[in-house]
């Protein structure tokens, strides 16, 4: 037999995975794994329940259910005044993960270079190996976490064909600015082969200033893709159910391959989705709702000598741990989650240099007891 030669000899498993056995092993608050330990809302609920008592339960339409379609539309003509066609802009996925995998295998081609910022969501650049292309890591500049949008434009070649941006941003809760996309929209009006991939999962947790989306740069956006997740905005993440917003001719080809990926997402959940955003704009909430987390986890730890670095989006914090210890930050949270018994992210892991600035990312999607009760520990280190 001919010896296996694997596609991505360096990847090993999650630290996700890694850090939730862990802390199921040594009964630790988990505070790692980016999910609410609360449940949804009871009208979501009732639509499931609706959705499969009327037999919703075979294949959705491969672009996704045009109910659900037609909501995302009008969702977003309020939240960011741009009209998007239903039939032709919105495709339905399984999950952002799926929606980002399908726009890559349809863009990227063997020797294509894709630019991402360390530390980075740990698909993407697995995602861009898949599929023949090269991922190009730059940095953000700690602590604050911003782009150097000089540099990124020395590293654009003829063979850049992609820029993936995540706004806000995880793991860090940077989020871009008006400054930012002038530039981003310099940059890409000068490369007309260049696609811009925009990861905004995190849209609805923005604290302090309101999200901007590559979207409604009218004059780039025949180059852009954005991608969602209801899993995050609705506080359901094993429902894996979001969806990809571009234009009709880039549309249509990440179309192409999410049909022979999973042809469509989960019919019920699509259903019971698009019944609950008909009933009100239940996704006004959600910034609010986390930014009470984020403020009361703070509060919780004052006077802990881990130290906070800023949040201004998604259901994360960083914390520097530099104060009390040295080790390298994987030790650090394997560590503290044996002995102390509070699972964290150690953020290394993000970048591909292993880049350690002794940091570590907390997750707040959780119940205020569970806050309030992993900060009493925390503040023990």
């Amino acid at each position: 037999m001919k010896k296996l030669q694997s596609k991505l000899p360096d990847v090993e498993t999650s630290i996700f995975s890694v850090m939730s056995a862990m802390a199921n092993e040594v009964g630790a608050i988990n505070l790692s794994q980016g999910f609410p330990d609360f449940p949804i809302d009871i009208e979501l609920k009732k639509k499931v329940i609706e959705g499969l008592a009327a037999e919703q339960v075979q294949y959705a339409p491969m672009p996704g259910r045009i109910d659900l379609r037609i909501e995302i539309a009008n969702k977003m003509a309020i939240q960011h005044q741009a009209e998007f066609n239903p039939l032709t802009d919105i495709t339905i996925t399984s999950g952002a993960t799926q929606a980002i995998y399908s726009t890559l295998t349809a863009f990227i081609n063997n020797g294509d270079e894709v630019i991402l910022f360390d530390p980075a969501y740990d698909c993407y650049a697995p995602s861009v190996l898949l599929n023949g292309g090269v991922p190009i890591h730059l940095e953000l500049k700690h602590p604050t976490y911003h782009i150097d949008w000089d540099e990124v434009e020395a590293h654009i070649s003829g063979r850049t064909r992609m820029l993936i941006i995540n706004n806000p941003h995880n793991p860090t809760g940077a989020v871009l600015c008006e400054e930012d996309f002038d530039k981003l929209e310099k940059i890409v009006l000068a490369n007309p082969n260049l696609l811009v991939l925009s990861d905004e999962v995190y849209e609805h947790m923005q604290y302090g200033s309101t999200h901007l989306s590559v979207l409604k740069r009218k004059s780039i956006y025949n180059q852009c893709i954005a991608t969602y997740s209801f899993g995050k905005t609705f506080h359901a993440t094993g429902w894996k159910l979001g969806y990809a917003v571009a234009p009709e001719h880039l549309t249509n080809e990440i179309r192409k391959v999410h049909q022979y990926q999973v042809f469509a997402a989960n019919n019920t959940m699509q259903y019971a989705i698009a019944a609950y955003l008909k009933t009100d704009q239940n996704w006004q909430g959600t910034a609010d709702f986390y930014q009470q987390k984020r403020n009361l986890f703070l509060k919780e730890m004052k006077g802990s000598r881990l130290k906070p670095l800023a949040c201004d989006g998604t259901y994360f914090m960083l914390f520097d741990y530099s104060e009390i210890s040295q080790e390298n930050d994987v030790d650090f949270a394997k560590r503290i989650t044996e002995e102390f018994k509070v699972a964290t992210i150690p953020v290394s892991v993000f970048y591909k240099k292993k880049t350690d600035h002794k940091v570590i990312r907390i997750c707040f999607a959780k119940k205020d007891e569970t806050l309030v009760a992993a900060a009493k520990i925390l503040k023990q280190l």
